[in-house]
Order: structure tokens, then sequence, then C-alpha cells
């Protein structure tokens, strides 16, 4: 009985030394892998050029690894920190060429059309201008005169603006979005004319009218020409027509 008891105390007590000390020998080359990984971690700090670090984080997540990490700092919006396998990093980087590349410019072409009910004077180049052909059958309009005309350059999904007219009175801003493949993209475009005029003073200080004419939001096509809308004069029998058209550019 008493060799009983000493053999499973011997055997209790070699258990107590020898499991142990397996964990540690099969934790070993796990916490040795873990430390080789965290070795091999490539760190890139990244400038931006054209796009906002916050605007690409979440497109980057794809190609990022459990132990990898994509990072900016709201104050450093063009800086981009990324930390991954070597292999993972160069296809965030990848992504980010393909990403970070410079919006397209968008020139407009600006007329600013006269149309009127009464006087059938029509400017000579828009005698045959197939835009206004398609006016006359639609508008009670006889003749057609240019007040003004301009060109409008704009960065991609950025606001401009413009002062013109015959006296500088109106005021013509836009926003363009370019949508669609590069085969066949399409111009969305936000357009406001704004008709502004000095009424008067207060003191020192002049009393400016501000009245919106036309404001619309359409598609164009690269090249397309069109109206946007006819705004009429006062009530009377003149109206403003208001004529653009897109190109994308370089």
């Amino acid at each position: 009985m008493k060799k009983g008891i000493i053999a499973l105390l011997a055997l209790a007590f070699t258990l107590a030394v020898v499991l142990p000390a397996l964990a540690e020998d099969r934790a070993a080359p796990q916490v040795q892998t873990q430390n080789d990984e965290t070795k091999n971690l490539r760190k890139e700090i990244v400038k931006l050029k054209y796009v906002r670090a916050q605007d690409i984080q979440n497109l980057l997540y794809a190609y990022v690894s459990r132990e990898g990490h994509i990072t900016f700092n709201p104050n450093l919006p063009a800086i981009l920190s990324v930390s991954d396998t070597p292999e993972n990093v160069e296809k965030i980087l990848a992504a980010i060429r393909e990403i970070d590349v410079k919006p397209p410019d968008i020139l407009y072409t600006v007329q600013l059309v006269l149309g009127s009910e009464t006087d059938a004077t029509t400017d000579a180049e828009l005698q045959n201008d197939p835009v206004v052909k398609e006016l006359r059958k639609l508008l009670r309009f006889k003749g057609y005169t240019i007040l003004d005309a301009t060109l409008v350059r704009a960065v991609n999904r950025e606001s401009a603006e413009v002062k013109f007219g015959p006296k500088g009175e109106f005021e013509f801003a836009l926003k363009p979005d370019v949508a669609g493949d590069a085969k066949m993209p399409v111009i969305k475009t936000e357009v406001r004319l704004t008709r502004v005029e000095h009424v008067g003073w207060d003191g020192a200080k002049p009393i400016i009218k501000e009245a919106t004419l036309v404001e619309s939001s359409l598609n164009i096509k690269s090249g397309e020409r069109t109206v946007v809308g006819v705004s009429k004069l006062d009530g009377g029998d003149k109206g403003l027509i208001l004529i653009i058209s897109a190109k994308i550019v370089d």
C-alpha cells in the first residue's frame, strides 16, 4: 500500500515538472513566429498629391493583413502611414498610385444670349447655329444676339465662378463632377446664373440686389453643347438664354 502511494506521488511530481516544460516548448515557436512577423513588417510614409488620406483609407483596408496598419493625422491630410508585410505594402502602394491621380479639368464655353419676341435681329454667328435653330422651334423669340461669352476652366468636384455680361452684372457659378468610364464620361454639372444690381446706397455702403435667373443640374457629355435655361427679363418680351458646352482636358 505504501509503495503504491509513493509511486503515485512520484508520478504526480514528475508530471508537475515535465508538463510545464512541454507547454513552454510548444509556446516558444509561436512567440518566435510572432516576433519574426513583427520584425518583417515594412513601414512607409506616403505623401499624397491629389487625394486626402481620410478619403482613401477605407479603400486601402482591403490590402491590409491582421498585423498591418494604415493611419493618418487629421492635421496632415496629405500624409498616410502604412505598416504591413512587404508584399501587402507593395499592393497598398500600387493601389495608391491608381487612386492618387490628377483630377480632370473641364473647360466650359459659356454663352449668354438675348432672345427677343419683337426684334428679329440675329447675330451672324448664330444664324446657322444648330442650338438656336432648335430654340426657334420651341420658343417665341424671333431674334437672338450674344450679350457675352466666356471660358471657364474648372477642376473636377470644385466650384468655379466668373463675372460676365456687358457691364459685368452677371455671376456665373458651376461645379462639375465627372462620372462614368474613361471612354464615355458624363460631366454632371451644377449651374447657377445670378444677376447683381446696384440699386442704391445705405450711407457709404452700396445696396446690392441679387436675383437668381437660372439654377440647374444637368449631365453633359464631353464636347456636347446644350441650353441650360431661359429666364425672362422683368416680364417683358426679352429673355436670357444660357448655353454651355463642356470638354474634359488634360
